[in-house]
């Protein structure tokens, strides 16, 4: 049983239960956290809450997460770009279409498979048995960099620097249209979409988000840039540059459902990972090649 426990602050005052939890917990869908509620698992300042409790500011939320049945995950010898690797941890590049971890639909192929056989099951136990090593994610359609934890202790070092807005994650990406500033940011809080569960928005007390953005190129129609993220919500910068009007290209879920090019999803590259070493305190950081998908669209519009 997963037990989560927030305190919250002036920004969620006035939410519903069913909305801060949805915000909050990203991995689950509305509809789920609903249920969840009904079943009584919720408490808001230790009494049963319901989907319409208003919560104010110092409430004490705390929902009870039954564990997934479990999935035999199948080892699987897929060939990954392993970056770096040492008895704490490992650093991928994870190629454009692979899943990270199963799920609904996914039981095979994805990024856990093949990471479970190549560190023959010695992989962190915090995220269970479906997300085993897994202290961050990039979608499906998003190649580039991830940092995976081998122990327990590697994990929670990783995952209190990415709490801390300490790991320096930056991503390479083309948008539709041309931007005049060489820089900007975005600060726009993002959270679960009302009318459609699997989709981000930007919305009235969200979760603050925010991504700095830099001109790399421009091209007639386009435009290359380098986003910094400062928080990781999400879809993120999916959503921040629809937001904008500068949707990105091969996004059909953001942006227009057809592209010019013959893409396999969004012309979005993990390219470059920084963090500390949790064991070591060593400093690291890692760099990730344009794939060969995004250096062919940057060559057809021009670039040399």
């Amino acid at each position: 049983m997963q037990k989560n426990r927030f305190i919250l602050d002036s920004e969620d005052e006035g939410k519903r239960l069913d909305v801060f939890l949805a915000e909050n917990l990203a991995d689950y869908s509305r509809s789920y956290l609903q249920k969840l509620i009904k079943e009584k698992r919720a408490l808001v300042n230790n009494e049963v809450g319901k989907n319409r409790s208003i919560l104010k500011e110092g409430d004490e939320v705390t929902i009870e997460i039954p564990e997934p049945k479990p999935l035999e995950i199948k080892e699987e010898n897929i060939p990954i770009e392993i970056i770096y690797e040492d008895e704490a941890l490992l650093v991928v590049n994870k190629p454009q279409g692979m899943v990270v971890h199963p799920g609904a639909g996914n039981h095979e192929g994805t990024l856990v498979n093949a990471l479970m056989h190549h560190c023959k099951g010695k992989l962190s136990s915090i995220n269970g048995v479906i997300r085993p090593g897994i202290v961050h994610r990039i979608d499906k359609d998003t190649s580039g960099l991830l940092m995976v934890a081998k122990t327990d202790q590697a994990h929670r070092g990783l995952q209190q620097q990415l709490k801390d807005r300490k790991v320096s994650r930056r991503y390479l990406l083309l948008v539709h249209g041309v931007i005049g500033e060489e820089k900007a940011v975005i600060d726009a809080p993002i959270g679960r979409s009302p009318n459609n569960p699997l989709k981000m928005a930007i919305l009235d007390g969200g979760r603050f988000a925010k991504t700095h953005l830099r001109v790399l190129e421009r091209f007639e129609k386009y435009t290359l840039l380098e986003a910094r993220l400062e928080t990781g919500r999400t879809h993120q910068i999916r959503v921040h540059l629809q937001y904008i009007g500068h949707s990105l290209v091969g996004d059909p879920v953001y942006g227009p459902i057809k592209s010019r090019f013959s893409l396999q999803g969004q012309m979005l590259h993990a390219k470059s990972l920084g963090f500390v070493h949790p064991i070591t305190g060593e400093y690291m950081e890692f760099d990730s090649p344009l794939p060969d998908y995004f250096e062919k669209v940057l060559k057809e519009l021009g670039k040399k």
